[in-house]
């Protein structure tokens, strides 16, 4: 069996793709009309315009979708199951055959610009502490404004909120006994409630789409199971104010057996996250 595995924001690299894009000239002028701008140059310029969120997600799906083609290419493998982390979700539906380039660029697109609109919230990640103590930490110090967005192995928890509150969320959970807490380059408090009008939004735009079943099971972000592509629309809305349960995907996915994992897309910090799960 393999399991495909896509990065989300945060594994954005000046210079992804640039060894993909003369290979697949109609998928990049497609993006390119979809996009507005071209897409090579976002990928390959030096400067802080890939890491904005409404650059960065559509970026990353292109190039991770274009990896995807390759491998498939190459290897001629059909793939047992697959899961992206946060927007990652949408190359694992496109690499499944539930939706389309067009139509997956088109929603990362927008929900790109949704949550990139979201401004004056931080994100962080607690190293060294698992879920309970955590969410113990967070009640018992009364850091209320501050949601639990990601779930990436058992001791790397990701926090989501105001970003006035992380000077002290700092402080406490270090004197709490956390091994590390690592403030993240974004500008957004993503998935927290603090992207409930995004998702809002994002749902009105997704009235117009259509999902198609998935050649194999992709595993949600938010249900941490195989998709029902009936709810496809309810499941994408929530998981942009949800969090990402990625332990439990993954746990999902070794349950079901060997399995080679593969990552499709810049970086490998999806691997080092698998090597902590197992």
């Amino acid at each position: 069996m393999t399991t495909l595995l896509f990065p989300g924001q945060g594994s954005q690299q000046v210079g992804m793709g640039a060894d993909l894009f003369d290979r697949f000239p109609e998928k990049m002028r497609e993006a390119d009309k979809i996009l507005g701008f071209p897409l090579e140059e976002l990928c390959t310029e030096e400067g802080e315009r890939l890491n904005k969120t409404c650059f960065t997600q559509p970026a990353l799906f292109v190039v991770s979708c274009l990896m995807f083609e390759q491998w498939r290419e190459e290897t001629g493998k059909v793939a047992s199951f697959a899961a992206g982390h946060s927007v990652g979700e949408y190359a694992a539906l496109y690499a499944a055959g539930s939706i389309s380039f067009s139509m997956g660029l088109r929603m990362v697109q927008k929900r790109g610009e949704l949550m990139h609109k979201q401004q004056g919230g931080a994100m962080a990640a607690v190293i060294g502490m698992n879920l309970e103590s955590v969410e113990k930490v967070l009640a018992e110090a009364g850091l209320s404004g501050i949601d639990i967005a990601n779930l990436n192995t058992p001791e790397q928890i990701i926090l989501s909120g105001a970003v006035d509150d992380f000077p002290e969320a700092e402080k406490i959970f270090l004197e709490a006994g956390a091994a590390r807490f690592i403030q993240l380059k974004v500008s957004g408090a993503f998935h927290s409630r603090y992207m409930k009008d995004a998702a809002g939004d994002f749902d009105s735009f997704l009235a117009d789409f259509h999902f198609s079943e998935p050649a194999f099971p992709v595993i949600s972000n938010f249900e941490a199971r195989p998709y029902n592509i009936e709810h496809a629309r309810e499941i994408l809305v929530a998981q942009i104010f949800s969090p990402v349960r990625w332990v439990e995907s993954i746990q999902y996915i070794l349950n079901r057996g060997e399995t080679e994992f593969l990552e499709l897309g810049p970086g490998k910090v999806l691997a080092g996250l698998l090597r902590r799960i197992r």
